[in-house]
């Protein structure tokens, strides 16, 4: 299998308004945590594209490969710092998957019925990756195992944790935490965290 490696930056961008460095990722669980059963599990491309796409977590493992070293920011303002992930570039799986160029957004879909949408361009983003693997290890459950999003300049939110689908779409619907006002596309540079209306809601934490 071919890996390709995306270099980290020589000097660390400064950390975005509004954040704080913190030793250990928190974890979150909108929904609850799922069970994930690796024999019956499918990671699927679909909506707006030529081919729909279905892969077992091993075939997905044995895609093509990038490595993308970058910080984590979650909306609440704690990020961590030096984050290595590891996993298949999007922009990849949406040629494999013939992308439509009226594609305009992208849904990710997880096992316990979270979503979240991001800007079909933002998904396209050369370190725009589906990751399977966090500094070197598979994720943990409590990260999202087997699979999950990671564009390293939008918030962690945008990164669903088991996620199972990537619908690609031509028109801006809600997910989870859009329907509750948070923002459309989550930018960390330019901190949009929330629409016009929305606030910081209780997150449910869970441990390991």
């Amino acid at each position: 299998m071919v890996h390709s490696v995306s270099q980290p930056d020589t000097i660390e961008e400064q950390i975005p308004h509004g954040q704080r460095y913190i030793r250990n990722f928190i974890y979150y669980a909108a929904l609850g945590m799922p069970q994930v059963d690796l024999n019956s599990y499918k990671f699927q491309v679909t909506g707006n594209v030529k081919n729909c796409l279905s892969f077992t977590y091993q075939e997905l493992l044995n895609l093509k490969h990038t490595k993308v070293a970058k910080d984590f920011h979650c909306v609440t303002s704690w990020s961590i710092k030096g984050t290595v992930w590891e996993g298949i570039s999007m922009s990849y799986l949406f040629e494999l998957a013939g992308a439509l160029p009226d594609t305009k957004w992208v849904m990710f879909k997880s096992l316990d019925g979270y979503t979240t949408p991001v800007p079909f361009e933002d998904a396209c983003d050369p370190q725009g990756i589906i990751a399977t693997k966090l500094n070197g290890r598979p994720l943990e459950p409590e990260m999202g195992f087997p699979a999950r999003p990671f564009i390293p300049h939008l918030y962690g939110w945008k990164s669903a944790k088991w996620l199972t689908e990537v619908e690609l779409l031509t028109q801006y619907k809600d997910g989870y935490w859009e329907e509750r006002g948070y923002n459309e596309r989550g930018n960390v540079w330019k901190e949009e965290r929330f629409k016009s209306w929305g606030k910081h809601l209780r997150r449910t934490v869970i441990g390991r």
